[in-house]
């Protein structure tokens, strides 16, 4: 598996910042708010752009569930955060993301055809792998409240099956 220098640079930016939260003791709950709400954002906009310019059937339909899924866990975390009168908090590793989507989508809009469908694809695959450690190492075991420690507890499984779906995406790809 070759990974693009974009989606390398987000994936260690994710990670970096995360562990960096988790040297400070760990980020706050209102921080994990913002990093969640943050991430699924990035998926979806990221996957709007994917479903804009492929052409591919796989990767568009990849993109789609990248649209559903990541907006669903964020009305449930925007309900969440209501509900606890938790506004989501930027820190470090929130700002981070924001910028390595930034540059992943500028990178994107350049690109063409099946440049465009490898590099989407290419940066999926690290980024779901470096939000699974993220959610692995900071934030359920910084999570303070239990219904958020809950909320990110139940939607790993499909964080790691939009992994498994990108890998298999990236595959076909390669393939061709």
């Amino acid at each position: 598996m070759k990974l693009s220098k974009t989606a390398l640079a987000v994936a260690a930016s994710f990670v970096v910042a995360t562990a960096y939260a988790q040297g400070q003791g760990g980020p706050s709950d209102p921080q994990i708010a913002g990093i969640v709400v943050t991430a699924n954002q990035i998926d979806i906009d990221a996957g709007r752009l994917a479903k804009a310019r492929t052409k591919n059937k796989e990767v568009s339909k990849f993109a789609q569930q990248m649209i559903t899924d990541h907006t669903a866990v964020n009305k449930q975390a925007g309900a969440l955060a209501k509900k606890l009168h938790v506004k989501p908090a930027a820190s470090d590793t929130s700002k981070s993301l924001k910028a390595g989507a930034a540059e992943n989508m500028k990178n994107l809009r350049g690109l063409k055809r099946a440049a465009f469908d490898k590099a989407y694809i290419d940066h999926e695959v690290a980024y779901h792998q470096a939000v699974l450690d993220a959610i692995d190492k900071v934030l359920i075991p910084n999570a303070q409240n239990a219904e958020l420690k809950e909320l990110i507890v139940k939607v790993r499984p499909a964080i790691a099956a939009h992994l498994d779906h990108a890998k298999m995406v990236q595959s076909d790809i390669e393939k061709k």
